[in-house]
């Protein structure tokens, strides 16, 4: 039989979003674990507790606010562990509460944007759930078969793409070089961050690092067991595309911002791959100490299916353009 005292603590946390978009962010107190670390307000579980009564708890003492727990919608569940002590804390955002929130405890509390939150900050476990909030529901793919004498075509697409909306794009061109490739982010980077949108390149960590803010990496799977750290500095984004549990740990372990998980249904594109299912999908994303984009298969009207099982959203190349 298990140990009962080796079962994670399970944590709640409230992601409170004001009317101007920022977040309330909390100071561990010293004397803690952690101290001087910021994190989303909350606190773990009682004996014989549900998780929406503990947060509401939780929040009402800390803060001195009231929640209603039909008015949250779930954001994350990160599995963390600091040293020898396991715990699942379970993100919850709300925009709606009554009352104004106060430090009742002796914390320090500001509210900022997401995108103004340096994650060397927060503790460590709080980081994902900040990604979280970062990433857009969709992640866009280039297609494999883009010709290099159709730069100028897809930079005209990815350009109106970005002006739509689209947050975040991976630059996937197999039979581009190196160096095209990297000219087409150099063009569309102020564009990219002008709308506070990123573009990632797939695998090229070196032209991510010269290009600098704005542009980011997609590793691939082979590509992680050969690091030992993150490749670049917060300030970028990091993906890796992961197939398994093991492939999603070790992008925890060097600190990826977010995964896709791949295939989640059958694709012509990749016939003699086995799709995970939904329920596969959903147990593997929530086991994962990071955000995790559902791809293979799936489109833009399956983001409320993709979200109903753990995802942070969808990624996908054909119905993405």
């Amino acid at each position: 039989m298990s140990d009962p005292l080796q079962a994670p603590m399970h944590v709640m946390a409230g992601v409170l979003r004001n009317a101007q978009g920022e977040v309330l962010l909390a100071q561990r107190p010293e004397g803690k674990h952690l101290a001087g670390s910021w994190e989303f307000p909350g606190g773990k579980l009682e004996p014989g507790e549900h998780p929406s009564q503990a947060l509401a708890r939780e929040l009402r003492e800390e803060l001195g606010i009231q929640v209603d727990p039909a008015d949250g919608a779930p954001l994350i569940r990160v599995p963390w562990r600091y040293g020898e002590r396991g715990l699942l804390l379970d993100a919850w955002q709300f925009t709606r509460w009554q009352g104004l929130p106060v430090s009742l405890e002796g914390q320090a509390l500001q509210w900022l944007r997401p995108s103004e939150v340096d994650l060397a900050m927060l503790a460590p476990a709080d980081r994902p759930i900040l990604q979280a909030l970062r990433l857009p529901r969709v992640y866009a793919v280039t297609p494999a078969d883009a010709m290099p004498d159709q730069a100028g075509l897809w930079q005209a697409r990815i350009g109106e793409a970005l002006e739509a909306g689209a947050g975040l794009i991976q630059l996937r061109f197999p039979s581009w070089s190196t160096e095209q490739v990297r000219e087409l982010a150099a063009s569309l980077q102020p564009q990219a961050q002008r709308l506070g949108a990123y573009l990632l390149l797939n695998r090229d960590i070196e032209g991510a690092r010269r290009l600098g803010a704005g542009v980011g990496v997609h590793l691939k799977a082979s590509q992680l067991a050969g690091l030992d750290q993150r490749p670049l500095p917060w300030t970028q984004w990091v993906g890796a595309s992961c197939h398994d549990a093991s492939e999603l740990a070790l992008a925890q372990r060097i600190g990826a911002d977010f995964a896709t998980l791949s295939p989640v249904l059958a694709t012509a594109s990749h016939p003699g791959a086995m799709p995970l299912g939904w329920a596969s999908f959903q147990a593997l994303a929530e086991a994962a100490s990071l955000p995790v984009y559902a791809l293979g298969g799936v489109g833009l009207a399956q983001i409320q299916l993709a979200l109903e099982n753990g995802a942070q959203g969808v990624a996908g190349i054909r119905g993405f353009w």
